[in-house]
């Protein structure tokens, strides 16, 4: 597509009508329009006037001008634009029909003042042709165009109108219709040779028509020898294939070739056979045993086909495979509701464990401030009244009315061996135990209604080990080469869990693991093992300590961790049971629980030693505060000693399943030394020191001193024996000598044996030098 060239808008002046405006107009230079004008006149009829001939002249100068630059058209063209030549006759271009010419548009403002006598003028010169020989021309005109493509240019009749436009736009009746005029929309599809000169015009006018038609012919045949190439290519692409010429490469006779010996061609003969043979021989090889492969496919399925063992072999295995991954699915369809059911009810017995302990922990700082402060009142000496405030007075009055209810209880039941503060308060409210018991109820039923939707083979532990079990009795070496007894304690995980939801091992009544339906399973299916198999290593044997590593000794720990009460004798004694049957029971399987075992047992460690710091308070008053047994101070003195003897005795029950020196560190080392010497040494010389000393080493383990050649205790009680020794001689000066007798005794069984007769042969008792003569 040739490129538009850029349309050049003239300025014309319109000043006046008469022949000196008509010639400078023409006189503009770069004017095409000057010379072309000029010819016509010559052509034509003679002009009237000076006026007459300036005017036609310029209009006709215009009108060869658009004539020739019809790229430039556009759809904006006054009634009074050239008109195109033809035949003889003036005829009207089509698109000068249609559009108005923004050039025409100034030239009519600018020239408003003249026009009247411009046509009056012009109109008696030129004959201006009717509607009907304007019509017969222009289907003259557009018939050529659609037969030939162009527009013929042999011109008759020399006769020019150049303002028949203009003039004939004044008749109404030679104007077309509304309906009867074209709106281009698009522009009009031109020729070849339009569209050849839209290309080669030169954006310079100047340039002389010579030298535009020679440019234009050479541009159009490029074009067409272009076109014909593609066609040509097309259509028959071997065809210029053949067309171009081939080059036959010649042997040079110049270069020299090297000898040609038979001796060498003999030689390369033989290697390329020799190479050949080899290939040969290896391929015979590979033939010979794809045949051997063959044949023993053959076999080996013949032997299939008349085997029926094979096929019942094939049907066992594959039913197995089924069934294992249907228990698959449903464990791990069902262990997000095992999880959120776990989560429910560590998280009831977590909250119930927290309160109790923020409870005491409360309780213990008021009645400690309240008893302060009555001492300063005391100190004084003023008679005015305690003010507590109410919060205060609350917990005091809640705490003296758990006290008094747990009195009556044990006035009923006949313990009267009782001391204050030995007791665990653990009572909730009839409220809050109505809450607590309904929550656990609800998680109880959802927890039976994990499995209510899966049949027996699938939730039911003694049956998932019957199948296995039938496997390992019909295929043993399948079934130990599937290593069956690493998977298993995988699969009964979650069902083991489920039986474990409401198991609290802190209850004196819960139930112990070896009356668990789980643990019967799977010692019946470890029997059979032992029974089946041949081999004293069987694997089946490590089954129930992977189940208790992998899933009892977890949940003991989490007990332990946040919901163990060491101030509690009765969860401490419960979870001392439970662990011994895991931990001494299955001694056989030390081995493989070693490391849970680790993790348990320092969880226990950790918890008593927070319990020793946090919960540990035995405040220390005047003597003369003291004295009175009745007054509140005393009792709340007597109250927390109390307390730390019961948690030094829950310490010492853990004798044989934790350390010797981890249990005198935190039993003799933290609480013995730290606390309670240094509440005896406070204490007034009396039956009851000597009382308290009696219980702390009854709560010794015996085990410490069961060395019959041991004179010296333990260098940890060290200074408890040093109190007693003090404690003896103060008693021998008073009036409570007969407890020295108590307290010889003491000396003896902690292996104090040296400080004892020391003592006996300093005081003379020879009546006690037996006791030291039996041990």
């Amino acid at each position: 597509m040739a490129h538009r060239p850029k349309r050049t808008f003239r300025q014309r002046r319109a000043h006046s009508s008469d022949s000196d405006g008509a010639e400078e107009q023409s006189s503009e230079p770069g004017a095409p329009e000057e010379q072309t004008a000029q010819g016509l006149t010559e052509e034509g009829p003679p002009s009237g006037g000076g006026r007459v001939e300036a005017t036609a002249r310029r209009v006709r100068g215009r009108g060869r001008g658009r004539g020739r630059g019809r790229v430039w058209a556009s759809s904006r063209r006054s009634a009074g634009a050239a008109t195109r030549t033809e035949g003889g006759l003036s005829v009207p271009d089509e698109e000068d029909e249609t559009a108005h010419s923004l050039e025409n548009k100034d030239d009519q403002s600018s020239s408003s003042n003249s026009s009247s006598s411009l046509e009056e003028e012009f109109s008696s010169v030129v004959n201006i042709p009717d509607a009907a020989f304007i019509q017969a021309a222009r289907r003259k005109r557009e018939l050529a165009r659609a037969q030939n493509d162009y527009i013929s240019l042999d011109v008759k009749h020399t006769s020019a109108i150049p303002g028949m436009k203009k003039n004939s736009g004044d008749d109404p009746e030679s104007e077309p219709d509304d309906h009867e005029k074209r709106i281009a929309f698009t522009p009009k599809s031109q020729t070849l040779k339009q569209r050849m000169a839209e290309e080669t015009t030169p954006r310079n006018e100047e340039t002389s028509e010579e030298s535009q038609e020679d440019e234009n012919q050479d541009i159009w045949e490029q074009q067409q020898m272009r076109k014909a190439v593609k066609i040509t290519e097309g259509r028959d692409l071997d065809l210029s294939y053949s067309s171009e010429p081939q080059t036959v490469k010649k042997f040079d006779t110049s270069i020299s070739l090297p000898p040609v010996n038979l001796e060498i061609i003999k030689k390369q003969l033989n290697n390329r056979l020799t190479l050949l043979q080899d290939t040969h021989r290896s391929h015979l090889r590979e033939y010979e045993k794809y045949i051997q492969d063959v044949e023993s496919s053959k076999s080996t399925i013949q032997n299939l086909e008349n085997s029926s063992n094979q096929a019942l072999n094939f049907k066992f295995y594959k039913s197995m495979k089924i069934y294992v991954e249907n228990l698959i699915d449903c464990l791990n369809e069902k262990i997000v509701s095992i999880q959120e059911i776990e989560s429910s009810m560590h998280a009831l017995l977590l909250k119930q464990a927290m309160t109790f302990m923020k409870r005491r922990q409360d309780e213990l700082k008021h009645e400690s401030t309240y008893l302060q402060q009555l001492s300063r009142r005391t100190e004084t000496s003023t008679n005015e009244s305690l003010a507590v405030d109410e919060k205060t007075q609350w917990i005091l009055e809640e705490i003296e009315s758990r006290r008094s209810r747990r009195r009556q209880a044990r006035a009923l039941s006949g313990n009267c061996d009782h001391q204050e503060g030995t007791s665990s308060d653990d009572e909730l409210s009839s409220a809050d135990m109505n809450d607590f018991q309904k929550t656990q109820d609800d998680i109880s039923q959802d927890h039976k209604k994990i499995f209510e939707d899966v049949h027996d083979d699938f939730c039911n532990i003694q049956h998932i080990l019957l199948k296995f079990q039938q496997w390992r009795e019909k295929y043993p070496d399948s079934y130990y080469e599937a290593f069956i007894s690493l998977c298993i304690p995988k699969l009964l995980n979650p069902l083991i869990r489920v039986q474990l939801i409401d198991w609290n091992p802190l209850k004196c009544d819960a139930i112990g693991l070896k009356q668990m339906p789980w643990f019967t399973s799977i010692e019946e299916f470890m029997a059979s093992s032992m029974e089946d198999s041949k081999k004293e290593d069987s694997s089946d044997k490590k089954i129930l300590s992977a189940v208790i590593n992998k899933t009892i000794i977890p949940r003991l720990t989490d007990f332990v961790e946040f919901i163990w009460d060491p101030l509690s004798t009765s969860q401490t004694t419960s979870l001392i049971t439970h662990c011994r049957v895991i931990l001494e029971e299955l001694s056989t399987c030390a081995n493989e629980v070693s490391k849970g075992k680790q993790d348990l047992l320092k969880s226990v460690v950790v918890r008593m030693k927070k319990a020793i710091e946090d919960d540990v308070f035995i405040p220390l008053y005047p003597k003369s505060t003291v004295e009175n047994k009745t007054s509140p101070h005393s009792k709340f003195q007597e109250r927390q000693f109390w307390s730390g003897i019961k948690l030094f005795r829950n310490i010492l029950l853990w004798n044989g399943l934790l350390p010797d020196d981890t249990l005198q560190e935190l039993g003799l080392g933290k609480l013995l030394n730290r606390y309670l010497i240094i509440a005896l040494l406070n204490a007034i010389p009396g039956p009851d020191v000597v009382k308290k000393c009696n219980q702390i080493a009854a709560y010794l383990p015996e085990k410490w001193f069961q060395n019959s050649a041991m004179r010296t205790s333990i260098p940890q009680l060290e200074n408890f024996i040093q109190f007693l020794l003090r404690s003896a001689h103060k008693l021998s000066r008073s009036e409570f000598r007969d407890e020295v007798k108590e307290i010889i005794p003491i000396l003896v069984k902690i292996k104090a044996l040296n400080q004892a007769e020391s003592f006996i042969e300093e005081y003379n008792l020879d009546d006690l030098k037996s006791v030291i003569k039996e041990v």
